[in-house]
């Protein structure tokens, strides 16, 4: 399709002009009322499903873009989201943000990537304002109390990876935290594991007390098993050094070691190695989360893929139905359980 051109220029060239809303109204065999709707995400019930795609496609050929500063004025919104996240050092809330700002730009609008200054704990508005400076706030695998000061009374809150029970939220979107550990636990149970070692994140967060609850749940379910349980701080060095205290305790030793994120079961890995255990001879490591980590170390994790890119677009999506007015879909996520190598029936049962 050509381009949009507008008068000539001074010097005799021909300018290119910025379409309108009144082209793609032309180009779609629309009215500019029925454009303005369907751009702006308010034509459900207006306008049929047909018509809204018309719609998009001619924007989409024509290179149109709604003037948002102007929207902006109109209906009084920043079109713009703040995701919050406790720390920019896991690949998992990268991965969320993608999903967020990928259906975000869909519809006009931008999300503002904020890591907590205080980690898990309450994290102080960014914003001199930011009831004013911002449309929504979308929380991911915090406490929705951690987000008071910045949401105050009048941001709609969605939260991510985190206890849907909370006080004050809008809406939660979160993966099947708790299947995804029964079904570790059921893996290995499976290969004759009886006795377990929890390799535990030192965080007081919803996310890891379900692990905890589920792992526990299953294993009280057979008869025969054991479950020690080691907290560690989420790094490699942390997770090493719990891990070698369990391995080492009075007794008899675990088989399997079950950790809270691949990177508990890359340090765990390091542990064995260092005490001269071969993985998954002498002992069985599964991870939490399918980080690229899970696959650059040898052996390959047994783990479970969270979708992080569905959380974040599930999230943004609901966020969206707040503001206009509508229902948004909330739930659980299914999970992913991912069998590789550093899993086997233990030498010891």
């Amino acid at each position: 399709m050509s381009a949009v051109r507008g008068p000539p220029a001074e010097r005799g060239e021909t300018a290119v002009r910025s379409p309108t809303s009144r082209d793609v109204a032309r180009e779609a065999g629309v009215s500019q009322a029925a454009v303005s709707l369907v751009m702006g995400e308010k034509w459900r019930g207006r306008v049929s499903v047909r018509t809204a795609e018309r719609v998009r496609e001619a924007a989409r050929e024509l290179g149109y873009r709604p003037n948002l500063a102007a929207r902006s004025l109109r209906l009084g919104r920043t079109r713009t989201a703040l995701l919050v996240v406790p720390a920019l050092t896991n690949e998992f809330f990268a991965r969320v943000y993608a999903g967020a700002a990928s259906v975000a730009a869909d519809h006009g609008f931008g999300v503002v990537l904020y890591p907590s200054p205080e980690g898990m704990g309450p994290a102080r508005d960014p914003f001199d304002s930011a009831q004013a400076a911002l449309d929504g706030v979308i929380a991911s695998s915090m406490a929705a109390e951690a987000v008071a000061a910045i949401r105050g009374t009048e941001l709609p809150l969605v939260m991510l990876d985190s206890d849907p029970a909370s006080p004050g939220i809008a809406a939660a979107v979160n993966p099947d935290i708790a299947d995804g550990m029964r079904q570790v636990a059921e893996h290995l149970l499976a290969l004759g594991h009886r006795r377990f070692a929890h390799l535990a994140a030192d965080i007081d967060s919803w996310t890891f007390t379900v692990r905890a609850e589920a792992l526990a749940g299953a294993l009280r379910a057979v008869p025969g098993t054991s479950l020690g349980t080691a907290p560690a701080d989420l790094t490699v060095d942390a997770a090493r050094a719990a891990a070698e205290r369990i391995l080492t305790a009075p007794g008899p030793r675990p088989t399997a070691l079950v950790c809270d994120d691949d990177i508990l079961a890359a340090g765990a890995c390091k542990a064995a190695r260092r005490l001269g255990l071969r993985v998954p001879e002498d002992l069985s490591v599964t991870g939490f989360t399918d980080l690229s980590l899970a696959t650059a170390v040898e052996p390959e994790l047994t783990t479970v893929s969270l979708p992080a890119e569905q959380v974040g677009e599930h999230g943004m999506s609901a966020l969206l139905a707040l503001l206009d007015g509508r229902t948004p879909k909330t739930g659980t996520l299914p999970v992913t359980f991912v069998p590789r190598a550093s899993t086997a029936p233990p030498r010891d049962p």
